[in-house]
């Protein structure tokens, strides 16, 4: 179910496409599409997870939501939707992928980002409004964020603590890919912030490569001030920078590199 868009306006037709992943469950594609299409220079559409192909759009953008009622685990049978072959494709060609709460479960059941999600320490479902430190200010989805920067974002979750054996999280930190933190009100990294027991306070990582990241606060109900915070229309707007600023001649994978 992918939107055409053949007698859009030219404004439309020239914006940045972000492809906003629907499987059975998602109920935050609608809030992506909303905060997407209200950024100029942007336009989102939808595209069922029975669709096999992405390759019309810059970005791809996994939801959140209870995809397929998040039975066995979150996200373990959306990643055998027939959407996400083009989704590893996409990544894997350095195309831009961003995924939020059950759009972040999804990206690591498919082993785009390491580690996993699973049920909070309270054992309860969180809804709140979060703070996360920025820790890396040169990614593709953090320009305009200084490090140690604060985004206010909210979260509404069952399973969002982020867990990692000691290996992966060592290369994790390693190589930089930690890209935020739950953090206080004054950017310090401490237990009363975080808000699912996440190992290390992690709110959102990236791949190795940069080009895939997964939060799960939700930035797309952060995007605008009229909804308590716009912080989360500057991951958009990063992404924006980022595909928009190649030098001719490169590939997406070779842009993503130069702006990270």
């Amino acid at each position: 179910m992918t939107i055409t868009l053949n007698n859009a306006p030219p404004h439309v037709k020239s914006a940045m496409k972000f492809a906003v992943i629907q499987f059975p469950g998602s109920n935050c594609d609608q809030d992506c599409i909303a905060a997407i299409n209200g950024l100029e220079g942007l336009h989102a559409e939808y595209v069922w997870h029975k669709e096999t192909s992405l390759d019309d759009f810059d970005a791809i953008v996994l939801p959140g939501g209870f995809a397929y009622g998040d039975y066995l685990r979150c996200g373990a049978i959306a990643r055998f939707s027939p959407i996400m072959r083009a989704v590893v494709s996409g990544a894997r060609e350095g195309k831009l992928v961003l995924g939020t709460c059950n759009g972040f479960q999804v990206l690591c059941e498919a082993g785009l980002l390491p580690g996993a999600l699973v049920r909070n320490r309270s054992l309860r479902f969180v809804c709140d409004t979060v703070t996360m430190r920025v820790e890396v200010d040169d990614s593709p989805f953090t320009h305009g964020c200084p490090k140690g920067s604060l985004l206010r974002m909210p979260v509404a979750h069952g399973e969002g603590c982020f867990f990692a054996d000691p290996d992966t999280l060592r290369d994790l930190n390693a190589n930089r890919q930690v890209i935020l933190r739950y953090a206080d009100g004054d950017g310090r990294v401490v237990p009363e912030a975080n808000p699912n027991g996440s190992i290390e306070n992690i709110a959102g990582i990236c791949n190795r490569e940069g080009n895939v990241f997964g939060l799960m606060p939700h930035p797309d109900r952060a995007s605008d001030a009229r909804l308590g915070s716009a912080d989360g229309a500057k991951i958009f707007r990063s992404m924006m920078q980022t595909i928009g600023s190649p030098r001719r001649g490169t590939t997406t994978s070779e842009r993503v590199k130069q702006v990270a």
